[in-house]
């Protein structure tokens, strides 16, 4: 030490921490020229001890001013031993570096502009300072002080110009300084990471794609920054990487899809468009190494389908087509119970237009890989059936559609159905304000007998008397008004000629006896007259009620209709038809003569023709009554139940027995009868209200005539006219 006094002159140390900044200037010229001349004898023993003076006596002294002057010495000296800087730099470097940290803002920007002009001098050789320093210009963009941030900008163009051209820097080393200093929050030190990232993309020989997995997520994060200059720079980063990938012939697509799922369900709108426009483009090149990820990639896509940005919505429902039409297979890594997850998980979203692209989904799957699907239904068929409760006309009707592709099964068929019996009588308003269009769907779907059958099959076994009684009179009123179920209706029209209609009368009647309307209205429908008046006839006090009539009105509207034209005609025939009029005789005789109902069918039966025929004479009575009817029949013989023709006995036609039947069908009531009484006697002094069952069947006038109008109007059992 004493020995590197004896080399500086003592007016050279004192100006060197004097506080004029042209005193320390001169006073660092002054040491660079000693160095320099050491350098050129080669004597480094003295060179180490001019810049060990340099660093105890100055650049660690308490007074700012020493540690400005060793700061600016050190960098003298550098620039004194020129091409001898390298054996050296060690000693000289880790002081200024430890000067970043300096309390004093001046200090720090001297360190600044020391290392800047090392810099200048010792070029590559600075590399393997390279992690140090990156992580002090780090901390420096973040400065307090302006002037340092100005001084450290300065230093940062100049080490990225040395890093450049390197061919000592390793890429691989510094990934990882980068990685973890992407989440930090701060502007500055964000942009001066995302310069570093532009930097070295621009350099061929650094691959920097093939390590952006390790900052992608990071750049991301930047788009939602405050600053717009941030968000810009980052954004342009990402187009940048964006198209390589699309020129790159290798991408490890698979770590990047899970930052972009992610990232697809930020709060930012600019980083959700973002993210599913790379998505977009993973989908389109990813080919077979995205399969693996289709399920999160799908669970990005339908939540992004419905968001309040349109571009979004554009970009989404691209993607999903994309993705939908690959048609990958489980040997390739194919999640198809991944998939059924995301699919289900997305049927509760609030949005309609992702809970339709997650039943399109499914669909794709069970036409794709049916049995994977089946194996998995357990896991989705009660969110399956949730669904039919859908506020959505077009989200039941879809999963209506998945429902009938999954029934084609008999086993899945039968299920099908129970659980939606089930699902019925668990929701009660499901079946008042769905259940028309569940089924008429169903019997567009499936073949609308093989749906009525079975449904009557499992109603014939209810104990719920009151949810049967619901049932049957909205499936009764579906038969009779929906152009679905028109071959179903031809067939029953046909029940006392065919067997096949004969079958399918007998297994709608069993469960139809919960309701002695729908009983009528099916042996009107099936021409079984004489069956249709021992209804009516065994009717008793307690099955005419409220609801009674209230269904009996529906009958005698729908009576009018192009539905029942064949039983309008039939009337021109009284004779042959017997049962017929007095079926209706019968209903008019149930009906309040000032109801509405009742002057319908009063006025149709007036115009019945009052001539005579087959030996039988009808005559209008004096009181005015529309008709009085003279039967004269072969002794112990009866009109068979379509009236054509005179048949012995009458108990049975084609097969059914209808003296059973009607047994059945009292038995049936007895037991409503009964469970009536004991709800009633249940309910004791407690305030009633109107039961579940009055509140389906009470509809308005307005409603049932806007429910035929849409139904019957060109209706095909009347060739489009109204009768």
């Amino acid at each position: 030490m004493t020995d590197a006094f004896s080399m500086i002159p003592a007016s050279v140390l004192r100006n060197l921490s004097d506080k004029l900044y042209e005193k320390r200037k001169n006073a660092a010229l002054e040491v660079e020229g000693i160095v320099k001349q050491l350098a050129v004898a080669g004597d480094h023993d003295r060179i180490t001890a001019v810049i060990n003076l340099l660093i105890t006596e100055f650049t660690v002294s308490q007074q700012a001013n020493h540690r400005k002057g060793g700061l600016i010495g050190l960098a003298a000296a550098t620039v004194g031993l020129t091409s001898e800087a390298a054996q050296h730099l060690e000693q000289i470097v880790l002081p200024v570096l430890n000067s970043f940290s300096d309390q004093d803002s001046r200090v720090r920007y001297y360190a600044c502009e020391a290392l800047y002009n090392i810099a200048k001098v010792v070029r590559e050789d600075f590399i393997i300072f390279f992690n140090q320093i990156f992580d002090a210009l780090c901390k420096l963009s973040a400065d307090s002080d302006a002037n340092v941030q100005s001084a450290a900008h300065l230093l940062d163009r100049l080490v990225k110009d040395i890093v450049t051209v390197s061919d000592q820097f390793s890429i691989e080393e510094f990934i990882p300084l980068l990685r973890e200093r992407m989440n930090v929050l701060n502007p500055y030190v964000r942009q001066f990471l995302v310069g570093w990232i532009t930097v070295l993309d621009s350099v061929p020989e650094f691959d920097m794609l093939g390590f952006l997995p390790d900052f992608l997520d990071g750049l991301f994060n930047m788009l939602s920054d405050s600053s717009h200059e941030i968000r810009q720079q980052a954004d342009s980063a990402l187009s940048e990487f964006l198209q390589e990938i699309k020129n790159s012939p290798s991408v490890d697509y698979g770590r990047m899809a899970k930052i972009l799922v992610q990232r697809a369900a930020s709060q930012d709108e600019f980083t959700r468009l973002t993210a599913i426009t790379w998505i977009n483009e993973f989908v389109k090149l990813g080919g077979d190494q995205l399969v693996p990820y289709d399920a999160d990639i799908l669970g990005a896509i339908l939540p992004c389908i419905s968001d309040e940005e349109e571009k979004i919505r554009v970009v989404a429902r691209e993607t999903n087509e994309e993705l939908r039409s690959i048609k990958a297979d489980p040997a390739e890594g194919f999640e198809v119970g991944a998939i059924l997850t995301i699919a289900r998980r997305q049927l509760s979203s609030e949005w309609e237009a992702t809970r339709i692209e997650a039943l399109h989904w499914i669909s794709t799957l069970l036409e794709r890989h049916r049995m994977e699907v089946l194996s998995s239904l357990v896991d989705i068929f009660d969110t399956l059936l949730k669904a039919l409760s859908d506020p959505s006309d077009e989200v039941v009707l879809l999963v209506l559609e998945v429902h009938a592709c999954i029934a084609e099964d008999p086993p899945h068929f039968r299920q099908l159905v129970v659980f939606l019996v089930h699902n019925f009588r668990m929701d009660i308003s499901l079946l008042v304000k769905r259940g028309a269009l569940i089924i008429r769907r169903l019997c567009v779907l499936l073949d609308p007998e093989r749906v009525y059958r079975e449904l009557s099959t499992i109603l014939e076994g209810e104990s719920d008397l009151d949810f049967a009684s619901i049932l049957v009179q909205t499936l009764n009123l579906i038969l009779l008004t929906s152009s679905e179920l028109s071959e179903v209706r031809d067939l029953l029209k046909n029940s006392l000629v065919s067997p096949a209609g004969k079958d399918l009368f007998v297994s709608l009647y069993a469960s139809w006896c919960h309701s002695p309307m729908a009983i009528i209205s099916l042996c009107l429908l099936a021409q079984t007259y004489q069956h249709a008046n021992a209804v009516i006839q065994s009717l008793v006090e307690e099955d005419i009620n409220v609801k009674f009539l209230v269904q009996l009105d529906k009958l005698i509207r729908l009576l009018e209709t192009p539905i029942f034209a064949y039983l309008r005609l039939q009337l021109l025939e009284p004779g042959r038809y017997i049962w017929l009029l007095k079926a209706l005789y019968g209903l008019l005789m149930l009906l309040p003569q000032q109801s509405a109902a009742f002057k319908i069918l009063r006025t149709r039966l007036k115009t019945v023709p009052s001539y005579s025929f087959n030996g039988e004479q009808v005559r209008r009575t004096s009181s005015g009554n529309p008709y009085q009817i003279i039967h004269h029949v072969p002794s112990g013989s009866q009109i068979s139940e379509n009236g054509d023709g005179i048949q012995d006995g009458a108990n049975s036609h084609n097969g059914i027995n209808f003296a059973s039947m009607l047994q059945q069908f009292e038995q049936m009531q007895r037991q409503h009868h009964m469970h009536t009484k004991v709800q009633a006697l249940s309910r004791n002094n407690s305030t009633t209200s109107l039961s579940v069952e009055l509140l389906c069947d009470i509809l308005s006038t307005n409603e049932l005539d806007k429910h035929l109008n849409e139904n019957f109007l060109g209706d095909s059992d009347s060739g489009g006219a109204k009768t």
